[in-house]
């Protein structure tokens, strides 16, 4: 893969460059050695070069996106900054594999866009020098991000290495709607056509699932009724919520924290009741579409939107989503259920705060400065805002006072959907902080729907404490790393098996005694010690 190649104007700038051997200190090996020397370069203003320069990206891409060189947003900035990025897009489901096998084969590109990168990653690809410091470019070359850690120390700090480098620059929205991404979802029409209340037990949900599968609620003759989908260990489309009925609510990293002491949920006696009974009462009995366990997201969706009205419950974020605008109101919100043994409550997601792995610049970049100037646009509020939600004159106009407020949905079409083709998303670069919010882009419809229906439905049946975004040693995420992906992927494995296939009681503890031989016991107290350390810390300030 070529890095960077430039217009052919820009060849006789050859000889203004010199290349460094290096890549630490926040030299890319083959930086220019003094790049405010470099006569194509403005420092400040736009555009960037004045020639035009090319650098090649990788990125994810959601399902429903072009390739990011035909959104408007990008070609915007294109024309603003005189820098093309040459894209390579690579579906989000399988982008994490695609970017480990470049990073293994030393084929890089320019930047990691929207980059996924893991502590992990960040620690060790910054470490030999794959993926070089940034603090100093940010110094000189990024003044909206600049201001931004000026102003929010915090994040500066979330975004630091324990070496002191700043290795990936932050994505977040400062809107705490992802304490819960499982919103439960139920055909109210259907009940409605059955006689059948909204259920409020785990029992009522199973006599409900039972009457959609055999009472052909949607009057076609046809035994064509999907009870219950979900995306196994997916985000936002998973049924880990459901453990909570259970007294241990789950989330996809299967890790609590209660009164300070962290805990597995998957090996604890409530998750394995949770298994059983989701086996026993819903599997078995043919109320769990067998696809949940392989669909990917476009799947997933379509199944809401089939001629005959098929689809019974779901798990998801936004109910429109799946189903569409029209056919959202024959859908309502279940509360978390109440169990067998009066549990009810629904687990938190971990962490908070900013992601620190969103946007990395590698060795083989020759323009840091540059690519830093580009990607500090994304960092002006408005423009984040445009990065994670769409583009001015197609999601926003702007009113009177300057603010960002949205413009109405093309008829039939959901926002999630449509934001998915106008822009990259939640994710990538961009930070919109909490003061941003009414002030420079007021939060789209869809979200402030999203933070009532949390206060309504979920936030009351949550537990205050959660796993915190902790920036870890090098030797803890050594560990981590070689003990958690191999252990959640048996877990997650195992989890559909004992749904699909049941033994619970057969193989649970082989199942527990073969996580104690991949170092569960080691990896709780690797997070113990992290928390331990995060809360004294927090103490001393």
């Amino acid at each position: 893969m070529k890095s960077l190649f430039k217009s052919a104007g820009l060849l006789v700038l050859a000889g203004v460059f010199a290349l460094s051997g290096c890549s630490g200190g926040g030299e890319s090996k083959n930086q220019a050695v003094n790049p405010d020397q470099d006569a194509n370069f403005n420092k400040t203003g736009l555009p960037i070069v004045k020639e035009a320069v090319t650098l090649k990206m990788v990125s994810p891409k959601a399902a429903l996106a072009p390739d990011y060189s035909k959104m408007e947003i990008f070609k915007r900035l294109e024309k603003q900054t005189n820098v093309k990025i040459d894209w390579e897009n690579i579906p989000d489901a399988d982008f994490a594999e695609k970017k480990n096998l470049l990073l293994a084969s030393g084929d890089l590109p320019d930047a990691f866009y929207g980059a996924g990168f893991t502590d992990y990653d960040l620690i060790n690809y910054g470490k030999d020098g794959t993926i070089i410091p940034l603090e100093d470019l940010i110094d000189k070359y990024a003044p909206n991000l600049k201001a931004l850690l000026d102003r929010r120390p915090d994040i500066k700090l979330a975004i630091t290495a324990p070496d002191g480098h700043i290795y990936g620059l932050p994505s977040w929205e400062e809107n705490k709607l992802d304490t819960n991404p499982f919103f439960h979802v139920i055909n109210k029409n259907w009940l409605d056509k059955l006689g059948l209340k909204v259920p409020q037990t785990l029992d009522e949900y199973t006599q409900a699932l039972i009457a959609f599968k055999t009472k052909d609620p949607n009057g076609n003759g046809k035994a064509d009724e999907i009870p219950l989908s979900f995306m196994h260990m997916q985000w936002c489309s998973d049924i880990a919520g459901i453990f909570g009925a259970f007294g241990i609510p789950d989330n996809l990293e299967h890790r609590i924290v209660r009164e300070g002491k962290v805990i597995f949920t998957a090996s604890q006696p409530q998750y394995k009741e949770a298994l059983k009974y989701i086996h026993d009462n819903w599997y078995k009995q043919g109320l769990i579409d067998p696809e949940s366990f392989t669909q990917d997201a476009a799947q997933y969706l379509a199944k809401g939107k089939t001629p005959d009205e098929t689809l019974g419950s779901y798990v998801w974020w936004e109910v429109e989503e799946v189903v569409g605008p029209e056919r959202s109101k024959d859908y309502a919100l279940l509360p978390p259920l109440k169990g067998p043994n009066g549990d009810q409550m629904i687990g938190r997601n971990n962490g908070g705060g900013p992601g620190r792995g969103s946007f990395v610049i590698t060795k083989e970049n020759r323009y840091p400065a540059m690519t830093m100037r580009w990607i500090d646009q994304q960092y002006d509020p408005y423009m984040a805002a445009q990065i994670h939600w769409g583009p001015l004159d197609v999601v926003f106009k702007k009113d009177e006072k300057g603010k960002l407020v949205n413009l109405a949905l093309p008829k039939g079409v959901s926002a999630g959907e449509f934001r998915q083709k106008v822009a990259p998303g939640t994710g990538n670069p961009g930070v919109i902080t909490f003061d941003d919010f009414g002030k420079v882009v007021d939060m789209e419809p869809r979200a402030q729907k999203r933070a009532e229906y949390l206060e309504k439905y979920y936030t009351k049946y949550m537990k205050k404490e959660n796993y915190p975004s902790i920036f870890f040693e090098p030797d803890e995420l050594d560990k981590i790393n070689r003990i958690e992906p191999e252990l959640i992927k048996y877990v997650n494995t195992q989890r559909g098996k004992f749904i699909v296939d049941g033994e619970v009681d057969e193989k649970w503890d082989s199942y527990v005694k073969t996580l104690e031989k991949m170092g569960l016991n080691e990896l709780m107290e690797i997070y113990q010690k992290g928390l331990d350390r995060y809360n004294a810390n927090l103490k001393n300030k």
